[in-house]
């Protein structure tokens, strides 16, 4: 597809100023994964809930690149999978599955951060999960969910066992298939998100490197959870969002149109 038409009217004066504060975040999300190196290609989704709606979130266009979305080209979805705005691209069917039970299930999952890392793939094999290496893995292992692999999640039987695998936790992780974070923000949703990927990285390091491991002691690990509230003020993610966005403005862009 040529570069020009990837174009998308510019919707700022379509929708309410909060809407398009929240496709601006969301965006800019997509472009930061793609400037870590967790994208995966077209694939993987993240997605964020419309506020004051029911059901509705924005998601990703299917065939954009992630360093491609900008706010005007993010999707509308209602709670069927429909689109509800106009767009060349269709939805990830699996993102739709995936992203719609947690908004439905989670109030306050407000954004849903769902990636393929090589890393988090590759913890996601290991029998043991997340081993309590690192002091990034203590903030995951505080609220940490695993989830069966079922296959490609494109079926709706499938959502209530993901549901209650995720329960209330921060952070899913989806056997032989990846890493899932939740967050009331999309800023939330980014930094659980790093330190997820941080602590896989971390541990496969680990791993390959020694003969043997020094593992957190439990009695440090049952702390862990009061611990992550101060140290991150609540794994807030508005703490490290405002660099992160000029680190975005520097190096890609354009998030924002």
């Amino acid at each position: 597809m040529p570069a020009q038409a990837l174009d998308n009217p510019n919707r700022r004066d379509e929708v309410s100023a909060e809407e398009w504060q929240l496709r601006v975040d969301l965006a800019a999300a997509y472009r930061l994964v793609a400037l870590f190196g967790w994208d995966d290609l077209v694939f993987t989704h993240i997605s964020a809930r419309l506020p004051g709606a029911s059901g509705e979130f924005l998601i990703n266009p299917y065939g954009l690149m992630f360093e491609e979305v900008t706010a005007s080209s993010l999707i509308k979805v209602g709670h069927a999978g429909e689109k509800l705005c106009e767009s060349r691209f269709s939805v990830n069917p699996a993102g739709f599955v995936i992203h719609s039970a947690v908004h439905a299930a989670r109030p306050d999952a407000h954004c849903v951060m769902h990636l393929h890392t090589s890393d988090g793939v590759a913890v996601s094999a290991q029998r043991h999960g997340v081993l309590p290496l690192s002091q990034q893995s203590m903030f995951v292992l505080a609220s940490l969910g695993y989830h069966d692999y079922e296959g490609v999640a494109l079926r709706d039987e499938e959502k209530p066992r993901l549901v209650r695998d995720l329960a209330d936790h921060r952070f899913l992780m989806l056997r032989n298939h990846g890493l899932l974070t939740v967050g009331a923000s999309v800023a939330d949703a980014f930094l659980s998100m790093y330190l997820f990927e941080r602590t896989c990285e971390i541990q496969l390091r680990a791993l390959a490197g020694a003969t043997d491991t020094v593992q957190v002691p439990a009695d440090i690990l049952a702390g862990a959870h009061a611990q992550a509230e101060h140290a991150t003020r609540g794994l807030g993610g508005a703490l490290a969002w405002p660099g992160l966005l000029r680190r975005l403005d520097r190096q890609l862009p354009g998030y924002d149109t």
